[in-house]
């Protein structure tokens, strides 16, 4: 008989999220602490056979003026071929949806899109239907770090391989670290970088936060300056596999600062021994009007393939649902992602 059980041990969460085969640094237990840091309300759950444990979910509670909701990210963890083990999680996310007043449960299964059919047919057969928006990237470009760094320069597009070594020529410096100084300079770039692009910024505490929460040995800072100048930044957690391109931030240069930040962010992750660097997001398509069309090609550029995974996915539990479901189908019809 499978249960539900709440997992409070950090070293039974661990074992297990690191030996899944398909997850990201969002279902860690550091992604668990630094949302429960930013006021938000967290459950780990376990299903659990004879003691034995099969399943994870991370679960977040989500309270938003268009509705509260319980959101599981990238995950849950699960066998998808084993449909009462989602059956058992269900039941009970229903029941503590209905306590804790959400209005709807929202999952973004990490699961390659060439392999969605199991995990499609079995969130249809309990009522889940596609979300309006994404919560995380669902299209991602990432870079296997197997290969030498030679070859890895010789992989990726040759304007990126120039730039890199043009920006080396320029005496670009690029320091990487987790310091409350390099959080600093970090968050200045992203309010430049907000200022001209004009998207809904992160505040510093939750920058401040996630760097925290992944410190000292999942989570790399890296700046880019010329001379005493910063042009470049990027915030990467870690996992046991590789790293995650998760925020970036630059001022407008003639100098190609980023080209050489996000070589040196290779070579840290290799040096560790990590596999893959994911850039995370890209355009789903090639459409030069696309928002994220010149950031694509930016990380496109050094190497590496795309992936896809399944879309997130709703169960609406009250009328509720509907006014979260037309207000997000307007946000992203206003983004045009």
């Amino acid at each position: 008989m499978l249960e539900i059980k709440e997992i409070h041990d950090q070293k039974v969460w661990h074992e297990f999220v690191l030996a899944y085969p398909e997850k990201t640094f969002l279902h860690s237990w550091q992604w668990g602490e630094f949302n429960r840091a930013t006021g938000e309300k967290i459950f780990r759950f376990g299903i659990y056979e004879n003691e034995k444990l099969f399943g994870v979910a991370l679960v977040i509670k989500i309270i938003a003026r268009r509705g509260t909701f319980l959101f599981c990210p990238h995950g849950p963890l699960i066998d998808w071929d084993k449909k009462e083990q989602f059956s058992t999680l269900i039941d009970y996310l229903k029941n503590l949806a209905q306590k804790e007043n959400a209005h709807f449960i929202r999952v973004s299964p990490f699961t390659r899109v060439p392999l969605v059919g199991v995990t499609r047919g079995t969130l249809v057969k309990f009522g889940f239907r596609p979300a309006p928006i994404h919560m995380h990237a669902e299209t991602t470009w990432t870079l296997d770090l197997a290969p030498t760094e030679d070859q890895l320069l010789a992989a990726m597009r040759k304007t990126t391989r120039n730039l890199i070594r043009r920006a080396e020529r320029d005496s670009v410096t690029v320091e990487i670290g987790d310091s409350e100084r390099l959080v600093d300079i970090f968050y200045q770039l992203h309010s430049q970088t907000v200022e001209r692009q004009r998207f809904i910024p992160f505040s510093k505490k939750y920058i401040t936060q996630e760097v925290k929460e992944f410190s000292p040995n999942n989570i790399l800072v890296a700046i880019a300056k010329v001379g005493e100048t910063p042009i470049a930044g990027a915030i990467v957690p870690l996992d046991n596999v590789g790293g995650y391109y998760h925020h970036g931030a630059s001022v407008p240069s003639k100098i190609p600062a980023a080209y050489l930040l996000q070589w040196r962010v290779i070579q840290e992750l290799k040096k560790r021994g990590l596999r893959y660097y994911n850039f995370w997001g890209i355009a789903p398509t090639d459409d030069p009007k696309h928002p994220w069309h010149g950031l694509s090609a930016f990380k496109q550029g050094f190497g590496g393939f795309r992936t896809d995974y399944m879309h997130a996915q709703d169960l609406p539990l009250s009328w509720r649902y509907w006014i979260n479901y037309a207000i997000e189908s307007f946000r992203r019809w206003k983004r045009g992602v």
